[in-house]
């Protein structure tokens, strides 16, 4: 009698009785860690130049971070956001302007507060180095503003302060070199064609508008990189997609307000800001010795009415403290425990593209190397046609302003010394290369 099935059948029992025991005694494996949470995404970036006004709000805009490419440099992220070199630059003081590096967070100052000054027609802020346009509006209608960088008169040819407008508005406009623009560069070495027509060669660029002072102009460029510095003969230019926009806006007759705020006070969600800025070079007012009387002037006085109304007390610790290390990044000086920091810290991170409604195509006049950026500012710059040397009639300065240079057809004056603490700012030694 054959056994061997049995065998076989016994062995195959022992096999699964072996079998449950081991499920029975499965070892438990630790439970998977829990998914990495997903990196938040960048926002959208927000509109840097157009404006709607909100009742009592002094302040537009907002202050962004982005994060560097490999290729940017700080002016082609200016470009992209419609600041100047001088406010981007100022806004990251510890960033090299042409190697930032992939990866680096880099302020955005995309925030500002209004010039203490009638809200019609164009306002001018040269301590800002920044144009501000409020078009007509209806009654019931939101006001708009809408915001630009400029470039100003360097050290020596400064841009004046007072009120003016718009006279003349020229398309492809032929730049007439004064006498003293001609003088300048002859003692320089370099020999100046008197007449310099439209096209790329052109300083003024390819639309202008002509003010009741007959010598100052503001116009395009066709040096783009040079926006938001002070490398021109007084007159004020802008980036070429912004003085187009302005050119099909503005009409015949709007007038022109030139200040210098170097310190800009203004209300937004219940609380005083303060936007710091560098303080010009030749600015005459005695920033070093008298701070604090020249800032409390600053402080309009339906702005201190307001503080007194409303219980509250400016920070002068906080206040003195932006004054003497400004970046441009408006700040709230009503509250105790504001800072700088806390402003920046809560910035929005959006993606380094061009913003909603920005006339720039992202493309055109890149890259800016620093070499290039050195050549342009050694170059021309422009300035408009002689011309008598006070002021056109109907013009007047506003009141409190500085005595700067008056209208003077492109005379230079002397620039005194710089004043104040911490203010020989980057745009000083950007200026002595372009004299």
């Amino acid at each position: 009698m054959k056994r061997y099935p049995v065998r076989a059948a016994v062995a195959a029992s022992i096999c699964l009785f072996a079998a449950a025991c081991s499920l029975l005694h499965v070892e438990k494996r630790p439970p998977p860690p829990p998914p990495q949470p997903l990196a938040p995404s960048e926002a959208e970036p927000s509109a840097t130049q157009r404006f709607e006004l909100a009742p009592g709000e002094d302040l537009v805009g907002v202050v962004q971070v982005v994060t560097s490419t490999k290729e940017d440099t700080l002016t082609d992220i200016a470009r992209r956001f419609n600041v100047g070199y001088e406010e981007i630059v100022r806004a990251n003081p510890k960033v090299d302007p042409w190697l930032p590096g992939a990866g680096r967070p880099i302020v955005v100052p995309s925030q500002f507060i209004l010039p203490n000054a009638p809200r019609q027609g164009i306002v001018i802020n040269i301590a800002a180095m920044r144009l501000f346009y409020f078009p007509p509006h209806k009654p019931g209608e939101p006001q708009v503003v809408l915001t630009h960088p400029i470039g100003i008169g360097k050290v020596g040819w400064a841009t004046p302060e007072g009120v003016t407008k718009i006279v003349r508005r020229q398309q492809d406009p032929t730049w007439r070199v004064p006498v003293s623009v001609l003088k300048e560069h002859r003692e320089n070495g370099e020999e100046l064609e008197r007449v310099i027509g439209p096209g790329p060669d052109n300083p003024l660029g390819k639309y202008a508008f002509y003010l009741e002072w007959p010598s100052y102009l503001i116009h395009g460029t066709n040096k783009p990189a040079g926006v938001g510095l002070r490398s021109s003969h007084g007159c004020i230019r802008l980036y070429p997609e912004d003085i187009q926009q302005l050119y099909e806006m503005v009409p015949l007759g709007t007038q022109v307000r030139v200040v210098n705020q170097p310190f800009a006070f203004g209300w937004h969600d219940g609380n005083l800001y303060l936007q710091a800025l560098d303080v010009l070079e030749d600015d005459p007012r005695d920033w070093k010795n008298a701070q604090r009387k020249l800032l409390t002037k600053s402080l309009a006085a339906s702005l201190q009415k307001q503080l007194k109304s409303h219980g509250e007390q400016l920070n002068w610790d906080l206040v003195s403290s932006l004054a003497h290390a400004p970046r441009g990044v408006p700040v709230p000086v009503s509250m105790a425990d504001a800072s700088l920091e806390q402003i920046l810290a809560a910035a929005p991170r959006v993606q380094n593209r061009l913003p909603e409604g920005s006339s720039w195509d992202g493309q055109t006049d890149l890259p800016m190397d620093e070499g290039t950026f050195r050549q342009m500012l050694s170059e021309i710059e422009p300035s408009a046609p002689d011309a008598p040397s006070a002021p056109a009639s109907g013009t007047t300065r506003p009141p409190g302003s500085a005595p700067n240079t008056p209208p003077t057809g492109g005379t230079p004056t002397p620039a005194p010394a710089p004043p104040g603490p911490d203010t020989t700012s980057r745009t000083s030694v950007v200026s002595k290369t372009t004299s």
